[in-house]
């Protein structure tokens, strides 16, 4: 009875041995993903630099501490991982995980991404911040999911103009000037103001201004303190006051990527992107402020924009509101539900 009762227990003891050996340690810490940003804008820290590649570090640290380390991230300025105008298709594909990128930049790729800049259609940061919220956001970003994209951070910016010989600031002076506006539509509108125009991203601008090849660039405030263009130009339109170029200018996750988090990281994205956009507001309107000084310190004479001006360009822009409008359903869906917030 007792050799009985010690095999027993000796065999109960290796059992429970075994099964301890066979399970993980409930303790491991899961493995960490590293995700990759990539972005065009120059490099800095989390503290200096361009607001979009601080937004991208702060973003990237703030997840980091929500999801105690499981989720990391490697970035990528300067188009240094991916060219520009590839970024948006390699976010549908998977083949990169986040981006910060002018929408705009996909519209020969999915039309509707040109509701990003189409011109006087957001007036203000006031409209813009709506947006997201509103019913033109949510349908934006259903069409966006659709096509495999996650918006993470909702981003607007003011832009000016920076011209090399004369000043850009009402329709009647952009007759026979070289001019890059920044996405289709724009440049539509450019065009039937006497303007020709050339397509190419923001940090293609310097070398152009500077050969000579272009003569007056629209972007964003932030685009034209981060790429000098303070140093190739002589006059500012700024957006400081009134603006008829707003861009939306979102940080991107590629749904494809997204999907395959477990919800609590799928979570800390979301929420970080969400409190970021205050930030980005905030350093958008500084920057509007101070282009405006920059410019004036390398004496290039600024100017702004005044009611009659801006209605001016507003009246031209309705025309092309409607070829846009034009391409389809969703195209005509976006401008109906973004007029209803003018």
């Amino acid at each position: 009875m007792q050799n009985d009762r010690r095999r027993f227990v000796l065999g109960t003891v290796a059992g429970l041995s075994a099964l301890a050996l066979a399970r993980p340690a409930l303790s491991a810490e899961p493995a960490a993903t590293t995700l990759k940003i990539s972005h065009q804008f120059p490099g800095g820290t989390i503290d200096q630099g361009d607001f979009r590649d601080r937004l991208v570090r702060k973003f990237a640290d703030e997840v980091g501490k929500r999801t105690k380390g499981t989720l990391k991230f490697d970035i990528y300025p300067n188009s240094s991982l991916v060219k520009v105008n590839s970024q948006f298709s390699a976010l549908r594909r998977g083949a990169l995980d986040l981006s910060l990128v002018p929408l705009s930049y996909a519209g020969g790729e999915v039309a509707e991404t040109n509701i990003g800049l189409l011109p006087a259609l957001v007036p203000s940061y006031e409209v813009g911040s709506r947006w997201k919220n509103a019913e033109v956001g949510k349908f934006l970003a259903q069409v966006l999911a659709e096509k495999g994209i996650v918006i993470v951070s909702w981003i607007w910016q003011a832009g000016g103009v920076a011209s090399r010989a004369k000043a850009l600031v009402s329709p009647d002076d952009a007759k026979g000037m070289k001019v890059r506006g920044g996405s289709r539509e724009m440049d539509m509108m450019f065009k039937d103001a006497g303007a020709s125009v050339l397509s190419l991203p923001s940090n293609e601008i310097y070398a152009a201004m500077q050969t000579g090849a272009m003569d007056g660039a629209l972007t964003s405030s932030t685009s034209l303190i981060s790429f000098r263009l303070e140093e190739v130009s002589k006059f500012l339109t700024s957006g400081r006051g009134k603006s008829y170029w707003f861009m939306f200018e979102p940080l991107m996750m590629s749904k494809e990527i997204f999907d395959k988090l477990p919800g609590a990281q799928r979570d800390a994205i979301m929420a970080v992107g969400a409190e970021l956009e205050k930030f980005a507001v905030d350093s958008a309107k500084a920057d509007d402020i101070a282009v405006a000084d920059i410019y004036a310190k390398k004496g290039a004479k600024v100017l702004d924009l005044d009611d009659a001006t801006l209605k001016k360009w507003q009246a031209l822009a309705r025309p092309v509101w409607k070829d846009f409008a034009d391409h389809n359903e969703n195209c005509a869906k976006l401008l109906a539900l973004a007029q209803k917030l003018l």
